[in-house]
Order: structure tokens, then C-alpha cells, then sequence
């Protein structure tokens, strides 16, 4: 009873420590989705391999999306003209951090995590992004010569997009932003927040504080294991936060738990296999090697250089205990309302995973005026969060022969119907985005 209770006051507390960073860093995500759409950056991802390496890392760092949503936005991008080093530095510096993710690391990890974090997230991804385009020019200007038609297409689909948001007025642009911020994003990390926040109760309320200790593990044998751990590992850059911190309060070294903030969120199998279907395998080892390589030197520096003082005592670093006490009101109205956020989120999924059930139980085929419409299902691996889901709604719709899409991303199967559909065509769409295309 006594583990219990524990559990719940560790979970309270760092909810609590977390939320009011956590709130402000998706509001400024719904910004940043409804006042820079992607189309007005797309022109500067195909310059001098560094300069566009760097302009894709700069774009890269703030922006709040996960390691499997950051696939089809690069993908577009590269199909958009964008060249194959700028994408590889947008997919290496973007799921390792975000304005979400820093605010909340500064919470709970205090200021030179949270500076470190992004840093590292930059020079990463200008590496890989550089040393791609070095090691690939020949092969690209090839493939961006193959990929005209394809780019054409997608070209036309981002701007799409982009449009719907950019033709909005004032008031309705904060809107979508509230909305993106509030709910698209906050469906998209749900799950592996309240994952990373559930462990960190369980890990703060189970292990003893020495616990690392005990084990005797030297700090570069502990980056190894948490590096094995962390690269299949799906977590996303919010959601390892309060694992880290909690680790690091039971003696794990602060280089370690810094791998785990950096490889975990940036790499995941899905990711890698993705990656590899899309820009090949050359580019897939670029991408890996770099972010390990950046992880573990930062770790090492971390340990070993960098003052000590610095990271020893994480529960006390943080802002959270210096000055929002004196503001525990808001520490506490904040956690309601994330709590009320991530209920919703759960709870929207639910339903919308029953509503499909509900629809895949009714007949195959529907009557519509004098035509007969059929229905098609098939399952899109590497599909997992709500952008995902967005993308591949969006890009089928615009297919003449599909009227109507229907996914359930518990079950990655989605539902198409329409008059005469092109199943070639379908597969072609969902695998140019970056997924892949399987039958049921």
C-alpha cells in the first residue's frame, strides 16, 4: 500500500513539475504549425550542401514532432525538390527535440539539459546532413531527376495543405493553432508521455536511490546499455523526459540519461526501416551513425567535463522548486488541465477506434445516387501517431476514384471507398509518402 501511494505522489509531483512547461511548449507548437506553414521553407532546403543543412537543422530543432510523424513531413520535403543532405539534417535534429520538449526538460532536468539537448539536436544534424550530401551528390541529382513527376505531385499536395492554412485570417490561424497544439499534437504524444511518466512513478517509488550503486556500473558501460536499449525504443523527445530525470535521481550517470534523451526519441525501428525505403541505406547508416556518434560524445562530455554541480542534483535544478512554489496554483490548475487533455485524447481514440469497428461490420458495398460504391482495406505499417494518420488521409483523398478515408491507427488498417479504385495506384501513394503498403 505504502509502494502505492508512492507511486501516485511521484506521478502528482512530476506531472505537476512538468505541465505548466509542457502547455506552454504546445502552444507554441500550434504556432508554429498555423503561422509557418511548410511551403515557405521549402525553398531554402536546396542550396550549398551546409548552408541547407544548417537551415534545415534551425528548422528542425523547434519543431514539436516525433520520430515516426517527422517521416512523411521529410519525405514531402525531399519530394518537394529539397535535397537529400538538408532532409537527412531535418530528420536527424527534429525528433530529438522541439519547443515542447525543451521548456519541459528546463522543468524537470534544469538549464544546461536544456541547453545541451538542442545544441547536440543542431550539430547532429548539420553533420549528418553534410557528410549526406558529400558522400550522395551523384546518386541524388540522379534520383531528384527520377522523382520529377513524383515531386511534381507532392509539390502540389504540401501547397494544398500549406493553403488551407495560410488563407485563414488572424483569429482563425489561433485557432488551428489551439487546435494542432491542443489536440493533434497532444494526440500524437499521449500515449508515450503517460508511458514516460507512469515509468518514472514505478522507477521513483521501486528502485532505491542508490540503486546504480549497488550495480557498480562504469558511466561508458551504462551509455552502452542505455544505447542498446534506446535505438529500437519508440519514445517520444516530451516523454523521455521524466524517465531521464528519474534515472539520474537513482544514480544513473547524467551522460547516460542524456543518450536516452537523444537516441530514444530520434530513432525507433519503424524509423529505420522507413528511412531506409525512402533514402536508401546509405543514408540510413549516415543517419544512425550520427545520432549515436553525437549521443555519446555529448554523454562523455557530460560526465567528464562539464562541472559536475551541474547535474547532481536534478530534483532540485529545476525551476520548479526555486519559483513556482510560490506559485503552486498554477503548477496545480496546470496539471488538471493536461490531465483533462491526455483523458480526452485517450478517450477520442477510443471511439474513434469503436466507430471504425462499427463501419467495418456494415456492408462492402454502398449505394450512392445510380453508382455502386465499393469499399477496399489494407493495412499501412510504419503509421503510429495523428500526423501520420493526416498524411495518409490527405494524400488518398486526392486520388479521383477515392471518395471517402477511414483509418484506425490502433489496428494500422485504413478503409477507402470510392468508384473503381486503383488499388496500384493506392500503394503507389502510400509507399511515395514514406509507409508501407500491405494487404490485409
Amino acid at each position: 500500500m505504502q509502494i502505492i501511494i508512492k507511486f501516485l505522489m511521484d506521478f502528482v509531483q512530476i506531472l505537476m513539475d512538468m505541465a505548466p512547461f509542457l502547455l506552454l511548449g504546445f502552444m507554441f507548437a500550434g504556432l508554429l504549425y498555423a503561422f509557418m506553414p511548410s511551403r515557405k521553407i521549402n525553398k531554402y532546403f536546396n542550396d550549398k550542401p551546409l548552408a541547407s543543412a544548417i537551415r534545415a537543422a534551425i528548422f528542425g530543432v523547434p519543431l514539436p514532432l516525433c520520430s515516426c510523424g517527422v517521416i512523411p513531413t521529410g519525405t514531402a520535403l525531399y519530394k518537394n525538390g529539397a535535397s537529400k543532405g538538408s532532409t537527412v539534417s531535418f530528420l536527424i535534429s527534429t525528433p530529438q527535440t522541439g519547443v515542447d520538449s525543451i521548456l519541459a526538460t528546463f522543468s524537470l532536468m534544469g538549464l544546461p539539459m536544456a541547453i545541451i539537448r538542442p545544441v547536440t539536436a543542431f550539430i547532429t544534424g548539420i553533420t549528418g546532413g553534410y557528410i549526406t550530401s558529400q558522400l550522395d551528390q551523384k546518386s541524388e541529382a540522379k534520383a531528384n531527376m527520377s522523382d520529377e513527376a513524383i515531386s511534381s505531385c507532392s509539390l502540389k499536395q504540401t501547397e494544398s495543405e500549406d493553403n488551407d492554412v495560410t488563407n485563414m485570417n488572424f483569429l482563425h490561424k489561433l485557432l488551428a493553432a489551439f487546435k494542432y497544439g491542443f489536440v493533434d499534437f497532444m494526440g500524437d504524444i499521449a500515449k508515450w508521455l503517460s508511458i514516460g511518466l507512469i515509468l518514472a512513478a514505478l522507477i521513483s517509488a521501486l528502485i532505491p536511490n542508490d540503486f546504480a550503486m549497488l550495480v557498480n556500473m562504469p558511466p561508458m558501460v551504462q551509455m552502452l546499455l542505455v544505447l542498446f536499449v534506446s535505438i529500437p525504443l519508440y519514445i517520444c523527445a516530451t516523454g523521455s523526459i521524466p524517465l531521464a530525470a528519474v534515472l539520474i535521481m537513482k544514480g544513473l550517470s547524467p551522460g547516460a540519461a542524456f543518450i536516452l534523451l537523444m537516441a530514444g526519441p530520434a530513432t525507433n525501428a519503424a524509423t529505420i526501416t522507413m528511412i531506409k525505403k525512402v533514402m536508401g541505406t546509405k543514408t540510413l547508416i549516415v543517419y544512425l551513425s550520427t545520432i549515436i556518434s553525437g549521443a555519446v560524445i555529448s554523454g562523455l562530455l557530460i560526465d567528464y567535463l562539464f562541472p559536475i554541480a551541474w547535474f547532481s542534483d536534478i530534483a532540485t535544478s529545476s525551476m520548479s522548486v526555486h519559483t513556482m512554489n510560490y506559485f503552486s496554483w498554477w503548477r496545480i490548475s496546470s496539471a488538471v488541465i493536461l490531465f483533462l487533455l491526455l483523458t480526452y485524447s485517450f478517450v477520442s481514440k477510443i471511439l474513434a477506434s469503436r466507430n471504425y469497428r462499427k463501419s467495418k461490420t456494415s456492408e462492402n458495398k454502398i449505394e450512392s445516387k445510380n453508382n455502386v460504391m465499393e469499399t477496399k482495406e489494407f493495412k499501412v505499417n510504419g503509421m503510429v501517431c495523428e500526423h501520420c494518420k493526416a498524411s495518409v488521409v490527405r494524400n488518398l483523398s486526392k486520388l479521383t476514384s477515392i471518395q471517402g478515408v477511414d483509418v484506425d491507427l490502433n489496428s494500422k488498417l485504413v478503409k477507402v471507398t470510392g468508384d473503381k479504385i486503383d488499388m496500384a495506384l493506392v500503394k503507389k501513394t502510400i509507399n511515395n509518402i514514406g509507409y508501407e503498403f500491405c494487404e490485409k
